[in-house]
């Protein structure tokens, strides 16, 4: 059975990442910015939300956007530079490049016209998602390759109590698919798919204190991902062997919880808003497999510990509007990773962020703008030791993090 822990690590590590990552509200997986304004300030913009993407961000300040109709559609390019790792694994040499990664992902955010006191809205992102290669004969054992897609469906609804005080919720329904790849020559290959379709809420209240002054407080629940999925590949070590395998399986794991408290003043031309975000990952304490091949789940099928920790996220954003056809925004991020030192893994070498962004809106007349922003997540250096390290790593992690950038385009009806 020792001889077999090489695989069952790969596969808890791995499948840990794929079907986790669908939360996408963690430092280690989250993509936050879904709108040009979002990107432009660090996700800073909650209690600022203030035009179609309120739908998502905060749907209570859908009560307070103003136009009779608002949408927005854009394109978001992700850049993920290489990881460098340089140190070893059991005592193995181990240096090693990640492989570049680039996406494309679009988004749409629509606010109804006001029906009363009530107004609706309409959100389809692509929060969260990953991808990371590596080629190198230590890597591949555990994370050879890994691919996630995230959609997310998200109908609002806000109520407008009085002209200072709003409340706002919705549903979000979730679809994720991925694909996990190891191989040790001549010992196992493992490729794994999955998916799932889940469902969750959200809610939002905004209060004016002041006309030019908003405190919002927004809330996405816990979810349990029940995913299932079919696992193949070959295991050539332990007894008995499976010269080649193809089972069903699956594994329950929780998105964690998130709040967010926001606060924004504007001084004259100049918005400022700054905000905290708690995610609860201390929900995400095991890992759980299951496999209908009874020998496989022998295998495979063992509890892991992961002891995630929650974190906290403080963003700031700035947006002037320097005169009717222009509004510039810029903001600032520090993003903490979730992952222990003792479960960190080359399926995902996470480490504290600094996050740094700008962007700005064009009026193009009055029912038509465009957008455009740039941000740049950067990964701090982080050097991991073994022990505490489970996986045997010990060396450095550097480089890596993210650039993105968007363009989209509004229409006010």
């Amino acid at each position: 059975m020792n001889r077999n822990r090489p695989l069952f690590k790969f596969t808890c590590a791995v499948s840990a990442l794929l079907f986790t990552a669908v939360a996408a509200k963690a430092s280690a997986y989250k993509i936050p910015e879904q709108s040009t304004r979002s990107m432009a300030l660090s996700a800073a913009y909650v209690a600022g939300a203030d035009s179609a993407d309120a739908s998502y961000f905060n749907p209570a300040n859908m009560s307070w956007v103003e136009a009779n109709a608002v949408l927005e559609a854009g394109l978001t390019y992700i850049h993920l530079p290489r990881v460098e790792f340089r140190g070893t694994v059991a005592g193995r040499p181990a240096d090693a490049d990640s492989k570049t990664e680039d996406f494309l992902l679009p988004y749409f955010h629509y606010v109804s016209p006001k029906v009363g006191k009530w107004r609706f809205g309409l959100s389809l992102v692509e929060p969260g998602g990953l991808s990371k290669k590596w080629y190198e004969d230590v890597q591949k054992m555990k994370a050879e390759e890994f691919s996630l897609r995230v959609i997310e469906i998200n109908p609002t609804i806000s109520y407008e109590i009085s002209p200072r005080l709003s409340i706002g919720a919705g549903l979000r329904g979730i679809y994720s698919d991925g694909k996990v790849k190891a191989y040790l020559e001549g010992a196992y290959a493992e490729n794994m798919t999955g998916d799932t379709i889940e469902a969750g809420y959200n809610l939002a209240l905004s209060f004016k204190p002041r006309p030019e002054t908003v405190l919002s407080v927004t809330y996405r629940s816990k979810v349990d991902l029940n995913l299932e999925g079919s696992s193949t590949g070959f295991i050539a070590v332990g007894s008995p062997q499976l010269p080649y395998y193809d089972t069903p399986g699956g594994v329950t794991v929780p998105l964690p919880a998130t709040l967010v408290l926001a606060a924004a003043h504007r001084f004259g031309d100049t918005r400022v808003e700054m905000l905290f975000e708690r995610t609860y990952w201390s929900a995400y304490e095991k890992l759980d497999f299951y496999f209908d091949d009874p020998t496989v789940d022998a295998l495979f099928g063992n509890p892991i510990d992961k002891n995630w920790s929650d974190t906290s996220t403080f963003r700031l954003g700035v947006t002037h509007y320097l005169d009717e056809k222009w509004t510039l925004m810029a903001g600032y991020a520090y993003d903490p990773t979730p992952i222990p030192e003792r479960t960190l893994g080359f399926e995902l070498p996470d480490a504290d962020a600094h996050v740094f962004s700008c962007g700005a809106i064009m009026q193009i007349d009055k029912s038509m703008e465009a957008g455009f922003s740039i941000l740049y997540d950067h990964k701090n250096e982080r050097t991991v030791h073994a022990p505490p390290n489970e996986n045997g790593i010990d060396g450095t992690f550097s480089k890596g993090g993210a650039i993105l950038t968007n363009i989209s385009l509004g229409y006010r009806f």
